[in-house]
């Protein structure tokens, strides 16, 4: 009889991670999906995850619901654009320069921002996004209302990413496991646990000599380096940005993959993310055969309403979001599992 360990949650969730983990890496040579469902549905996913993990990790180790994430990886996304499609830069120095130029700008917000808490510090970074969504809008140099149009991505992740998507698929999935990990890491050095003390007390970090404020623009720097991978696997991935790519309502959309997976579970971002791109995908085909009374309210052209009808009903049953669920319905099965049951 095989004998269980101490905690039957732990070893049932590290299961299910590793078979996840594994399905996805086997998943283009096995042709379990089409090519069309592994980029618009799979590496959507991941990158809309790691733009999503960044608010996650603000919200859960820094105490800080940012609204400024998408503007963050729009920085990034532009500078790279630009620099290569304006000045001709090669592919690698203009995406070190757009994470770089990401960073700086995440650091200039953290450092305006560091004082702020709650509402304010939300409303702080949503006016930093509608301010970066105008300036890119309206500054033809840099941007423009046509944004700027790659002919393809970098040769490692397959150049033409559209006829061959799955190098730029795996490109992400190995990125979004080194963020995840890096943000598993980091919470556990001495940085990440003094941020989570200023989260909770700060007067009291502030008593023992900690600088909140200077912990809170460095947090918000780390969250800007995350946002901006996710930045650069966008404009790869749609081969173009726009100042439509930044504007509120990609800026709610990634806030509410964030609270949707669950703001105290990191892993809930990715998860979040891929019901968001299934939604994406397939509520139009959906709503087309819906009865002609629900067409005008609930049509195919009514998918943010399929969405925020959808993740309303997620949030109602679960407040902790998708992950609350997961780790509720592990939960019950791990007490079945228990010794003595």
């Amino acid at each position: 009889m095989i004998s269980l360990p101490s905690s039957p949650a732990t070893w049932i969730n590290r299961v299910l991670a590793g078979g996840i983990l594994a399905f996805l890496i086997l998943v283009p040579p096995l042709h379990v999906v089409s090519a069309f469902n592994l980029s618009q549905i799979g590496t959507r996913s991941l990158w809309l995850g790691i733009a999503a993990a960044s608010v996650v990790f603000l919200a859960a180790y820094g105490g800080m619901v940012s609204l400024a994430q998408a503007a963050v990886y729009g920085v990034a996304g532009f500078t790279y654009a630009d620099l290569v499609v304006k000045l001709g830069v090669g592919q690698w120095p203009a995406i070190v320069a757009g994470i770089g130029a990401a960073i700086v700008f995440g650091l200039a917000v953290g450092l305006v921002a560091r004082r702020s808490t709650g509402i304010y510090f939300l409303m702080l970074t949503l006016a930093v996004g509608v301010i970066v969504f105008y300036f890119y809008l309206q500054v033809e140099q840099v941007s423009g209302q046509t944004g700027r149009h790659l002919d393809q991505a970098p040769s490692l992740i397959g150049g033409d990413t559209i006829s061959h998507p799955t190098r730029l698929y795996y490109a992400a999935l190995l990125l979004s496991v080194l963020v995840y990990a890096f943000i598993r890491y980091l919470v556990r050095t001495p940085f990440g646990l003094a941020l989570q003390g200023i989260r909770d007390d700060p007067i009291r970090m502030a008593s023992l000599g900690y600088n909140v404020e200077l912990h809170r623009a460095i947090a918000f720097a780390v969250g800007a380096a995350i946002a901006s991978i996710a930045g650069i696997l966008s404009v790869f991935f749609n081969l173009q940005i726009s100042p439509s790519s930044i504007d509120v309502n990609q800026t709610i959309i990634v806030l509410a993959i964030a609270v949707v997976g669950g703001l105290s579970r990191l892993e809930g971002a990715w998860v979040a993310a891929l019901l968001y791109s299934v939604l994406f995908e397939y509520t139009q085909p959906w709503a087309t055969h819906l009865p002609s009374l629900l067409q005008k309210p609930l049509g195919q052209e009514r998918y943010p309403t399929w969405l925020g009808l959808i993740f309303l009903v997620v949030v109602l049953a679960s407040p902790g979001g998708l992950m609350g669920l997961w780790h509720a319905g592990v939960g019950t099965l791990s007490r079945r599992l228990a010794p003595g049951r």
